[in-house]
Order: C-alpha cells, then structure tokens, then sequence
C-alpha cells in the first residue's frame, strides 16, 4: 500500500519544476490520484493552438479565486517543456497538475485518451465523481465550467 501512495504522491507534483511525461498508462494514474472527485482534463498546445492560450487564461484567472481540480496534458513534445512551464507560470496555472505527451507516436496517446480523439484542441474532459465524463471541443466557456462546477459541488 505505501508503494502505491507514494505512487500517487509522484502523479500530483511535477518533474524538474516542468511537466510529468504523459504516456499511455497516465490517464488510469490520473483517474486514481481523483478517485471518487471529479476532475478538469484540459488538452492543450503551447505550440499549435491559439485558442488554448485564451482558455488557459479564464482557467488561470478562476484558480486565482478557487481550488479547481484542474489537470492540464499539452499535446507538445517534452523539448518545448520549458515553454510549456513559461506559459502556465503567466497564466496563474503554476501549480496545477501538468503533463506533457511522451511519445514519439502521438496518435496512441491521444488513443488513450479518447479513441475518437484526433487531435483537435483545445479539448477538455469534465469527469464527474463517478468519473462519467463529458468531452468539450473547442474553447470551453467560462459560463459551462462554473454550470459543472456548480453541478459537481465545487462552486465557490
């Protein structure tokens, strides 16, 4: 038991002040490290997506005023990590979960995600406690995340 809350321990901090190396098996880590809470899984680039940077920045600007249960997976490489961490220290996101996509063939990531996930983003999951989740494509709205917030209890 101690291996594996050490384990869950390693999920939530990140590696080197950057992002953990997402890979195949982080989503089931991620699902366990929120057992029984419900969760914000937002996709994002630092390089190939604009719209990102705007629903980064309402993310950012709500984790100022509340705990959110925010995780963020950027679909870059591990070499843009230092861009990735320069970004979300701007936008408030500093000490939210993040991860980064580790491997050299993308599409099996995003396979674990979601199979009829192709790669467009921004892409945000909202799981439930029960970890029924919702797939939103495209910027999120501030208005639908504090609906859910509300929803699952998390309203501040």
């Amino acid at each position: 038991m101690l291996g594996m809350t050490a384990g869950l321990l390693i999920a939530t901090t990140t590696w080197a002040g950057g992002p953990l190396p997402f890979t195949a098996d982080s989503l089931a880590k991620i699902r366990a490290q929120y057992a029984g809470r419900p969760f914000i899984l937002s996709l994002w680039s630092v390089r190939d997506c604009s719209y990102c940077i705007a629903e980064l920045t309402m993310l950012g600007r709500l984790a100022k005023t509340r705990k959110l249960p925010l995780v963020l997976v950027a679909t870059d490489s591990p070499e843009l990590a230092p861009a990735m961490q320069k970004t979300l220290d701007r936008l408030g996101l500093a000490h939210a979960d993040s991860w980064v996509f580790d491997d050299a063939i993308p599409e099996r990531l995003r396979h674990a995600i979601d199979p009829t996930w192709y790669g467009e983003l921004p892409r945000t999951y909202l799981y439930d406690a029960q970890h029924r989740r919702e797939a939103v494509v495209g910027e999120l709205s501030e208005k639908h995340l504090r609906d859910w917030l509300e929803k699952q209890g998390l309203a501040n």
